[in-house]
């Protein structure tokens, strides 16, 4: 077993406990991963000190500025090994998990996790975003979208805010780089009916690594063109 007094420690910050069981799910998760990727490239980072940092701590930084708690319905969109998506849904267990990615191996990967772990209410989705986006069962279906590294925000605006309900959240993980794509995204926030409530920078702990966390509300539903054919939203952003 490998020591996770960092996560642990800084989840206590904001008044989030982890059991016994839940720090066994997320060793399990780390040693399946790490022999996964030996033959399926699902991460750069894997040295165990480095994923407790830049992948777990990374994914749960969402507490800084959203409420977890309850039966909330959360997608992660392009999931890619299960960042933030999994760690949530490890860390918050009520949470009602859809984990999209246009790649199928990284998918069976993650329900191989969700097999061994023994997870409810935490499903996959193969596609991609532009059509499943005007899909009636997930079109406004979430309350809260996220996504990490995927895209610019413009596009990831579009890719990602169809999916959420008139009042949800979208949050995007981004870099130092997120208050310049805020400025770029004006146009396509005002198109799909959300705005920027905050943004919250800061760096990961015992690293010189900065965050953005984005955090979008979604005020009413996006126009039914969007989101646009494949391709399209990163070739022409709004």
């Amino acid at each position: 077993m490998h020591d996770y007094s960092k996560l642990i420690s800084y989840l206590s910050q904001y008044g989030i406990s982890v059991s016994d069981d839940q720090v066994k799910q997320l060793d399990t998760y780390y040693e399946m991963m790490t022999e996964t990727n030996k033959s399926l490239n699902l991460t750069a980072i894997t040295e165990f000190d480095e994923v407790i940092v830049k992948h777990y701590i990374d994914s749960v930084t969402i507490v800084r500025d959203i409420d977890m708690s309850g039966k909330k319905s959360v997608i992660d969109v392009g999931t890619g090994a299960g960042f933030p998506g999994m760690v949530l849904k490890i860390i918050f267990p009520e949470l009602n998990i859809t984990l999209f990615d246009s790649l199928q191996k990284r998918l069976n990967f993650l329900e191989e996790v969700i097999y061994a772990l023994g997870l409810k209410d935490i499903s996959t989705y193969h596609g991609r975003a532009e059509e499943a986006g005007h899909i009636s069962s997930m079109r406004e279906q979430y309350d809260i979208c996220v996504s990490r590294a995927v895209a610019n925000l413009p596009v990831l605006c579009e890719l990602c805010l169809p999916f959420v309900k008139t009042g949800g959240t979208f949050i995007a993980y981004k870099s130092d780089k997120g208050s310049s794509e805020v400025e770029a995204s004006a146009h396509a926030l005002s198109v799909l009916n959300s705005s920027v409530v905050k943004e919250d920078e800061f760096s990961l702990p015992d690293s010189d690594m900065v965050r953005d966390l984005v955090i979008i509300s979604k005020e009413g539903p996006c126009p039914k063109a969007y989101p646009r054919k494949p391709g399209t939203p990163s070739k022409k952003p709004l």
